[in-house]
């Protein structure tokens, strides 16, 4: 049934008042594949750790758009020339950026899917809904893919400093309650220009710049890889390959049909086509949130230990080092857990395992983030600033993780 009142205005707790600028855009919302990013957390199990982070991939893809919007208007101000079709083509792009997510957000790349990442499902679900809306999101998509020949449009939608990194880091700050992590992405976004079709920012911006990067770096470590966090995501993990372990050798196991479709087969990029990509649009958190519930009580060792610890909120207890953990730190652990419940190495695995997290708030290897002085000459950030930890920051930062039970699991 379609609404023939295109609702125009979202009320954010961020922005204030996001305007849906048209009704292509509107009926791009309305739609069921976009409609599921109400129930993908944006930050995954990170609420266990920060209890208001809540908020949704819903949230964050209309706050990148209201972001796209105010770039657009900035650029043609500075007499950039932007058509409507490309301005179109921007805010879905940014818009749709996401809507590839699967439940908790990165933990189904890792165990329910082979070698196929979200931006990979974002690009199926932008073709399918532009054969729905009869080629409309043709641009949208060469933009998204960073085929578009006007580089700077491409740079918008991803690179070290584009709308999607400009609302996350702010609404994720927000909503954790992490100050430090707040940046100013309007005045960033003021300061933006465009030169041999490459994105700059004006010399008066680069402290908004260095506050950035900075924020960035900040946010990787005391949010997104929070050991806490951290230990909760490779727990999730653990129970999707532990479940899919368990149907693929015949085990009953109670969920919903499209969980069960995922875990009963083996999906790679292959293989994710339209038929596939309709049922992985059934699937979000509730789907895992309400198999964690009942596999609680499973009578495999695994998968119920498993699903204890993130309902309960009771983790396994981690560790974090400058060094390598050594093998031998592993199988002390790993021996106590085989003698004190009688299982089997593989079976242990699950509970002492290691890992490794990188951090680098600043890619210039691979993109720049360019300052535009008064002289006319490009300068890259790290040159350009007098801060001495930005050089720093362009370094990646390695650290390792042992999770192992507690005393009394």
């Amino acid at each position: 049934m379609k609404s023939n009142n295109k609702l125009k205005i979202f009320n954010d707790p961020i922005y204030g008042f996001i305007t849906i600028p048209n009704s292509l855009i509107f009926d791009l919302i309305q739609h069921k594949y976009f409609q599921r990013l109400r129930r993908i957390t944006q930050m995954g199990l990170s609420y266990l750790v920060y209890p208001g982070a809540h908020h949704t991939r819903f949230h964050h893809a209309l706050g990148s758009m209201h972001l796209m919007q105010k770039a657009i208007n900035v650029l043609r101000f500075k007499e950039v020339t932007i058509s409507k079709e490309e301005e179109n083509g921007l805010l879905i792009a940014i818009l749709l950026h996401d809507i590839g997510h699967g439940p908790f957000s990165h933990a189904m790349e890792h165990s329910l899917v082979n070698d196929i990442s979200h931006e990979e499902i974002s690009l199926y679900f932008m073709e399918k809904l532009n054969e729905e809306f009869n080629g409309s999101l043709t641009l949208a998509i060469s933009i998204f893919k960073g085929e578009y020949p006007r580089r700077f449009m491409c740079q918008l939608i991803s690179s070290q400093l584009d709308m999607d990194r400009a609302d996350y880091l702010k609404r994720d700050s927000f909503y954790t309650g992490v100050a430090e992590g707040n940046i100013n992405s309007e005045r960033l976004i003021t300061m933006l220009n465009v030169v041999d079709d490459q994105l700059v920012v004006e010399e008066k911006g680069i402290y908004s710049v260095e506050k950035f990067l900075v924020a960035r770096r900040f946010m990787y470590w005391q949010v997104y890889l929070h050991k806490t966090g951290l230990v909760a995501e490779q727990l999730l993990t653990r129970i999707l390959k532990r479940a899919k372990e368990l149907v693929q050798e015949g085990e009953k196991l109670n969920c919903s049909e499209p969980l069960f479709f995922f875990l009963n087969s083996e999906i790679n990029a292959e293989s994710f086509k339209s038929n596939t990509l309709d049922v992985f649009a059934k699937l979000d958190d509730y789907d895992i949130v309400a198999a964690m519930k009942d596999w609680q009580y499973h009578d495999d060792f695994v998968l119920r230990n498993l699903c204890e610890m993130i309902i309960n909120r009771d983790l396994l207890k981690i560790k974090i080092r400058k060094n390598p953990i050594k093998t031998s730190d592993l199988t002390a652990h790993s021996k106590a857990l085989i003698e004190k419940y009688d299982i089997s190495k593989s079976q242990a695995d699950y509970f002492v395992f290691s890992g490794e997290i990188t951090n680098i708030a600043y890619h210039n290897k691979k993109q720049h983030i360019n300052i535009l002085q008064k002289s006319g000459k490009l300068k890259d950030i790290v040159k350009a600033s007098d801060q001495l930890n930005l050089k720093a920051l362009s370094k990646p930062v390695t650290k390792y993780y042992m999770c192992y039970p507690k005393k009394k699991m």
